[in-house]
């Protein structure tokens, strides 16, 4: 029998982020040392449940704020990349945390997520951040959100980069045509893949791989097909859960998020993304490492 290949997203309790930009939905809270504790108690037991499992296994950490200032998150990330059923470990991060505490990672299966923040740093410093990674031989992708007044930061980090790392550019969709048609062309020019973040994809009743193959996590174990549709599954730490995976049609009417479309069948992006498609490297583009 084959054996079965997963996409896990994992989002815990964390709710803090240490930086503050205005346009972000995620949440601006402070931590309290209990709070954190509590998140480092159900990091720990996903980790085990991984360790335990005979599937082979992806992860992506999607936090509601920053994950990686955090030791139990920088440990977590070096204990997945060693295990032998884990094809990939990654997490969306700002890069603020020392990058040198991945050092002890797997480079075959350690990848990072990127976002540049305008309005937290500066070019300079984020691009010492990727160099470090460079160096070091860790995967990773460069993202920033597309709005207009990021145009010359899109530009002078496309400019800092190697043409090797990919840069992708998330559109800003909460005003309706808000590109002009020359600017749609010169953000293409930098992201290829552009085009499939600007418009939501119809999604109700299509075939997606969600709740099948790729799934979310919470901190208590409750699995949903994906972020953006609250109907549990199952719990995995309960016996019997991959009973609860199955082909499902999307229950929503569109999706609007690259984590979230990456998933549905008819867009066959696993073939652009391949084995990129958690750290959101697309195929033929560098690794962002070396």
């Amino acid at each position: 029998m084959k054996t079965a290949r997963w996409s896990i997203l994992y989002r815990g309790p964390l709710s803090s982020c240490n930086y503050g930009c205005g346009y972000c939905p995620f949440a601006k809270t402070r931590n309290t040392r209990a709070e954190l504790a509590y998140d480092a108690e159900c990091l720990k037991r996903f980790c085990d449940w991984v360790a335990s499992r005979s599937e082979q296994i992806g992860i992506l950490f999607t936090p509601w704020g920053e994950a990686m200032i955090h030791r139990h998150y920088r440990e977590a990330m070096s204990r997945l990349s060693h295990l032998p059923n884990v094809w990939r470990v990654a997490v969306q991060t700002n890069l603020s945390f020392p990058i040198e505490s991945l050092h002890d990672c797997d480079r075959q299966t350690t990848a990072l997520w990127t976002t540049y923040h305008p309005t937290e740093t500066t070019i300079p410093r984020f691009q010492a951040k990727c160099a470090a990674l460079r160096a070091a031989g860790i995967r990773h992708s460069v993202g920033i959100v597309g709005r207009r007044e990021a145009f010359e930061d899109i530009h002078a980090l496309r400019a800092a980069l190697p043409a090797e790392t990919y840069l992708w550019i998330n559109a800003w969709k909460r005003e309706k045509n808000y590109y002009t048609a020359e600017e749609q062309v010169m953000l293409r020019g930098i992201d290829p893949h552009f085009d499939l973040n600007a418009e939501p994809h119809p999604s109700l009743g299509r075939a997606c791989r969600a709740g099948e193959t790729a799934f979310t996590v919470d901190g208590a174990g409750d699995a949903r097909r994906c972020h953006f549709i609250p109907e549990r599954i199952g719990n995995i730490y309960e016996p019997g859960f991959a009973d609860a995976l199955r082909p499902r049609g999307c229950g929503i009417a569109e999706c609007r998020c690259h984590i979230g479309y990456v998933h549905l069948e008819h867009l066959r992006l696993d073939a652009v993304y391949g084995d990129g498609l958690l750290e959101r490297i697309p195929q033929g583009w560098g690794s962002g490492a070396g």
